[in-house]
């Protein structure tokens, strides 16, 4: 069984953490990865450094510059990813945008993942029909997930269709904006938890955009599966470099 459903099985809220391949130094990815591990960490999505970012706010946008300054691409991060699934268990998922995919060669892309032990992409500009009609046998011959963002202004007959087609768990952006921290949820945001609560999806969902600490943690997980923190912990690594993953990972729950 791919290892995000085995992870969804289990009787826990899932804390998902994002980070820059290649930031804040080059060689950084496979420490970052391990120590995330090794602090509890349930589910890491590492990112693919992109010079068009669309949907990230400046803390990722300006990790994702720096990683690719440094150096970072699609073949450098395969190759330090190459040995992996020796040290880390837990899922791991890519995400960035289908440009770089495309680039690489979409079969070419998936085989490698399957052959490092990715468990899946979230590719956030890769349409759902497109996905379907063009890629979705690749995915699946790979035995990659993909995983499908919705948000507030999503109408329900697409969020249907966004479930049918999903196989792991829902990516649920929690408001109409880009990444980034943010202090708490307001009723517009609770009241969009609610209504994805009560639609009963047959696919458990994961809250982005906007937890950086406990509390956001808790908010965003009330009605959902987990939560996913990525600029709180791009600040926190920039600040602290990567010695202290386990103090931050500790102040989340």
């Amino acid at each position: 069984m791919n290892r995000i459903k085995q992870k969804l099985q289990e009787d826990k809220k899932i804390l998902s953490i994002y980070f820059s391949a290649g930031y804040p130094n080059l060689n950084d990815t496979v420490k970052i990865i391990e120590d995330l591990e090794k602090s509890g960490v349930d589910l890491i999505e590492i990112g693919l450094p992109f010079s068009d970012p669309l949907a990230d706010g400046p803390t990722i946008q300006e990790s994702s510059t720096a990683a690719l300054k440094n150096g970072m691409n699609t073949v450098l991060l395969f190759e330090q990813l190459e040995d992996i699934r020796k040290s880390v268990n837990i899922p791991l998922i890519l995400m960035g945008y289908f440009n770089p995919v495309l680039q690489y060669g979409v079969e070419e892309f998936c085989a490698k993942c399957e052959e490092i032990g990715i468990d899946g992409l979230i590719l956030p500009d890769l349409p759902l029909d497109e996905y379907q009609e063009e890629y979705e046998a690749i995915f699946k011959k790979h035995g990659l997930i993909n995983v499908f963002l919705i948000t507030p202004q999503t109408s329900d007959e697409r969020i249907k269709a966004i479930d049918d087609a999903s196989e792991g768990f829902i990516y649920m952006v929690s408001s109409a904006s880009t990444t980034g921290a943010k202090q708490g949820f307001g009723a517009e945001q609770s009241a969009y938890f609610e209504r994805i609560a009560n639609m009963q999806l047959k696919n458990p969902q994961i809250v982005g955009f906007g937890i950086s600490n406990a509390e956001t943690f808790e908010q965003a997980t009330k009605k959902t599966k987990g939560a996913i923190i990525g600029s709180a912990f791009i600040k926190h690594i920039t600040a602290n470099g990567v010695d202290g993953i386990s103090d931050f990972v500790k102040q989340i729950r």
